[in-house]
Order: structure tokens, then sequence, then C-alpha cells
């Protein structure tokens, strides 16, 4: 995402947070701190630490990507509503999330009716796959496209993440071998480290 982001707006200021578990707000708060590199310590106050926030955020056009976004409650979800929505502030959000994302920002008609776009994301067709994946990377350009049919088959199932996953444990297949090019045998050896059977 951040290269596609990168492709749109080169000089773009990105940040990035991922929420792991349901944060309190002054997690967000800290976790922003932190993303924006502020120098000094965190503020002690809520409301001094807000006029930071929206006096940085102010400072010049940043893009702050929210990834796993589901778990973010209501209040946090109004939090950042409040801070992109600041007269002075200078700032895109782009949530990501996984299953119940769109329904927990779709909960929140303040937020929601001010989301510009939704993209939903679903797995790559067959077809699909043979058409993007040799153009992800390089260790696929080349490979058979039956070959690539079987790995996303039985391992990729037409999801980003797993192809990410698969293609790092193949090319340690290929640089343990010592073969050049993607066959069964090193797709079955990659097969075997992301636990998914055959």
């Amino acid at each position: 995402m951040t290269s596609c982001l990168r492709a749109l707006e080169p000089d773009e200021d990105i940040r990035r947070i991922t929420f792991h578990a349901r944060p309190t707000t002054r997690a967000v708060r800290h976790e922003l701190f932190t993303a924006l590199e502020l120098p000094g310590q965190p503020p002690r106050y809520a409301t001094e630490f807000d006029h930071l926030l929206k006096d940085t955020l102010a400072t010049h056009p940043r893009t702050l990507v929210l990834d796993e976004a589901q778990w973010l409650s209501g209040d946090l979800l109004e939090y950042v509503r409040y801070l992109w929505d600041g007269p002075c502030t200078q700032l895109a959000v782009v949530f990501v999330g996984g299953e119940g994302c769109y329904a927990t920002l779709r909960k929140e008609p303040m937020l929601s009716s001010r989301i510009f776009i939704w993209q939903r994301f679903t797995r790559l067709t067959p077809d699909e796959v043979l058409d993007v994946i040799p153009l992800y990377h390089p260790l696929w350009a080349d490979a058979d496209p039956g070959d690539i049919a079987f790995a996303d088959q039985h391992a990729a199932h037409g999801n980003f993440r797993n192809w990410a996953r698969l293609t790092a444990h193949t090319q340690t297949a290929l640089d343990r071998t010592g073969r050049a090019r993607v066959d069964e045998d090193v797709l079955r050896w990659a097969f075997s480290r992301l636990g998914t059977g055959s």
C-alpha cells in the first residue's frame, strides 16, 4: 500500500500505524507521537497532547495509514475524525482492515460520511493470478504458468499476503538448491514451511 501511495504522491509524508489489540485513546496518542517522530517527551495531559498533534498535523500534508482499523472503538474512530476535521490539519487518513473493518467504520456516521472511497479487496481469481504474479516478483517472471497455478491452488489461494510468504520461502528453496527456476519440487518444499500440506 505504501508503494501505491508513493506512486500517487512521491513526496507525501506517509505514516503507518498498526493496531494489534483494542487500544485506548491514550495509546493512540502515543502511537501518533511516535509515528510523527515528535521530539521530547509526550505531553502528560490530553488537551495539550491533542493541541500538539493538531499543530503538527497542520504543518504540511500527511497521509496516515491506520492498519487493522477493525480494532478501533467508536471513541477512537471519533478521535481520528476529530484530528482530521481540524480546520488547519492537512491530513488524509487511510483505514485498512480485515474482517469486520467495514462494519466498524460504518457504525460511526460522523466518520463514515467523510470517507471518500470505500475499497474492498478480494482474492485474485486464477486468471488474475496468472496475470499479476509474474509481475509481482522476479522469481515468478519466468515461472511456468502451470507452476504458478499449482502454487496458488495449494498455498496462496489468490491472497497477496500468502503470495508474499510463499515467495520468501520459494526464494529460500531456490537459494538452497541452486536451482534457477521454480518447479513443483521447490514449491512442495516451500509449502512444507507454510504448513499448508501438499
